[in-house]
């Protein structure tokens, strides 16, 4: 019973959150049937049992992780705010597997915001950004089949990447380089992205059943984790690199 009544406790304070806090987050997308309520009152006896849960959850949400110098956007085929979510997964997930993997993606429609205005970042923020529990996992890729999961990523317009570079000609992924190198189809590549991806998500089928590692870190986390690295070294600055172009 105690089990049951802590998770209606929880959820309960989430949805008191979105309703009495300020800033309110809300999903990007939200199909929904609008109905007129008038006449409403707060139950003040509901209000102050969730009140301390509330706090707590809006305390947490506010906490600062950062400064940005700039606006930071989201753009194909390249953008600065995904170049720095595609770091994120990139230096975490070295550190968090032990090994640095020879490249990383994200997943464009992952990232929930248009941009990320300059100034001080909240944790409320990033979870605007990328409310998913999606899990970053390394993914042991042949360059055969690396070569069809990028020219996926080019049938799409470009995801963020780091730890490589390639060019979009009518579609396709063309003069890849991982590392500086250009891509080996008899070679494996160990590859950072999002379980969601790795397990086929966004169409990407070529990945299904490939070997993948998988500690149950978050990939929200890593961003945290990466930015919180970043602040410490000052306000967090960003640039457009070429690593994935447009070419005739």
């Amino acid at each position: 019973m105690r089990y049951y009544k802590q998770i209606l406790i929880t959820l309960t304070a989430g949805a008191f959150l979105f309703l009495q806090c300020s800033p309110v987050y809300q999903s990007s997308r939200l199909q929904y049937a609008g109905y007129p309520i008038s006449g409403e009152r707060i139950d003040t006896s509901m209000y102050n049992w969730l009140r301390p849960y509330s706090d707590s959850l809006a305390k947490s949400m506010n906490t600062y992780i950062a400064t940005l110098a700039q606006d930071l956007e989201k753009q194909q085929p390249e953008g600065t705010l995904g170049n720095l979510m595609a770091d994120a997964l990139l230096a975490m997930a070295e550190q968090q597997y032990g090994r640095r993997p020879d490249a990383a993606f994200m997943n464009n429609g992952g990232i929930r915001l248009p941009v990320l205005k300059a100034g001080p970042v909240t944790r409320g923020k990033v979870y605007e950004l990328f409310p998913f529990d999606n899990i970053l996992v390394l993914v042991e890729i042949k360059g055969t089949v690396l070569q069809q999961f990028l020219d996926h990523i080019a049938g799409r317009g470009g995801w963020p990447v780091a730890g490589m570079t390639m060019n979009i000609r009518k579609g396709r992924a063309v003069d890849v380089r991982i590392g500086g190198r250009e891509l080996d189809p008899t070679a494996t590549y160990t590859i950072a992205m999002g379980d969601y991806t790795a397990n086929g998500g966004d169409d990407a089928a070529m990945l299904v059943g490939l070997p993948q590692q998988n500690n149950g870190y978050l990939m929200r986390d890593a961003i945290l984790a990466y930015m919180r690295g970043l602040a410490a070294a000052g306000s967090i600055r960003m640039q457009l690199e070429k690593r994935v172009q447009y070419v005739d």
